[in-house]
C-alpha cells in the first residue's frame, strides 16, 4: 500500500497540471479517510516535474504586467495559475520531505488540506483562462518560486518561515486590491476566484504559523526571534508594507513577527 508520503512524491513527479490536480485530490481523500499510512520509502525529487510549457524565465526577464484590458487580465490569471501550481508542489514537498514518525497527525491534516485547496485554486484559474480564450502555458512564467524550496530543503522552520509566512502572507496583503480592480474592470468571475483563494489562504498562513510555533517549541526556540533570523537568512529582503493586518490577525500571525522586518 502506498503511504501518504509516496502519494506526495507521485504528485511531485507528475508534469501534467491536470493530472497533478487529480492526484492531489485523490491523495487528500485517501488521507481524510485514513486509508493510507503516513511514511513510505520514496523521497521527493529536488525539483518537481514540469510541463513543456510555460516557458520558464528568470524573474528579471519577465515582461511587466498591466491589468488593463483582457490581455492584462489573462496575464494576471496566468501568473497566479503558475503560483498555484508551484504551491501544490511546495505543499506536497513539505509533507514528503519533513514527515517523521514523531510528527503529529494534525500536521498532515493541515497540510493535506492546503495541498487539496491549492490544487482547486490552480484548476479554477486554468478554467477561467480557458473561458477567456487562453490556457495555462500560453505565456512565459518565472522560475524563481522553487528557490525557496531548494534553499530550505533541510530546514522545516526555514521552509515554514518563508513559504506560508512570507510568500502566502504577502498574498493576503495584495489580493483584496486585485479583487477590487477586477470588479472595476467588469470581470466578476475572475474576482470571485481570487476572493476564494484569498479566503483559503488565511487558513494556509494560520497553518504555517501554527506549525512554525510547534516546531520552535520542539526545538526549544523562541518563535519571534527565530522567525526574524530565518527570514533574514532565506528571504534576504525587507518585507513590504502595507500589511493586511485584519487578515493576518485572523491567521493568528501577530505584527511582532513581521513589522520589525518591514521596509
Amino acid at each position: 500500500m502506498d503511504a501518504l508520503t509516496d502519494l506526495a512524491v507521485d504528485v511531485l513527479e507528475t508534469a501534467d497540471p491536470l493530472r497533478k490536480i487529480e492526484l492531489s485530490h485523490q491523495a487528500a481523500a485517501a488521507w481524510r479517510q485514513r486509508a493510507v499510512p503516513v511514511l513510505g520509502l520514496r523521497r521527493p525529487p529536488l525539483r518537481p516535474a514540469r510541463p513543456a510549457r510555460p516557458e520558464l524565465r528568470r524573474p528579471g526577464d519577465m515582461p511587466k504586467r498591466r491589468l488593463g484590458g483582457e490581455a492584462g487580465r489573462i496575464a494576471l490569471l496566468h501568473a497566479l495559475a503558475h503560483i498555484e501550481l508551484n504551491a501544490i508542489d511546495l505543499t506536497w514537498d513539505l509533507i514528503a520531505r519533513f514527515a517523521t514518525a514523531e510528527t503529529p497527525e494534525g500536521f498532515f491534516d493541515d497540510w493535506v488540506k492546503v495541498a487539496d485547496e491549492e490544487a482547486t485554486h490552480h484548476g479554477l484559474l486554468s478554467r477561467r483562462l480557458g473561458e477567456l480564450g487562453s490556457a495555462y502555458g500560453a505565456l512565459p512564467a518565472h522560475d524563481g518560486l522553487w528557490q525557496a524550496a531548494e534553499e530550505t530543503a533541510e530546514d522545516l522552520l526555514g521552509r515554514l518561515s518563508v513559504v506560508p509566512l512570507v510568500l502566502e502572507a504577502r498574498g493576503l496583503d495584495v489580493t483584496p486590491e486585485t479583487v477590487e480592480r477586477l470588479e472595476r474592470a467588469g470581470d466578476p468571475d475572475s474576482a470571485r476566484i481570487l476572493h476564494r483563494i484569498y479566503t483559503d489562504e488565511i487558513g494556509h498562513v494560520a497553518a504555517g504559523r501554527r506549525w512554525f510555533e510547534w516546531e520552535c517549541g520542539r526545538q526549544g526556540r523562541a518563535p519571534i526571534p527565530t522567525y526574524h533570523e530565518l527570514v533574514r537568512r532565506y528571504f534576504r529582503a525587507r518585507l513590504k508594507r502595507p500589511f493586511n493586518v485584519p487578515a493576518r490577525d485572523l491567521a493568528g500571525f501577530a505584527a511582532a513577527f513581521y513589522e520589525p522586518l518591514a521596509e
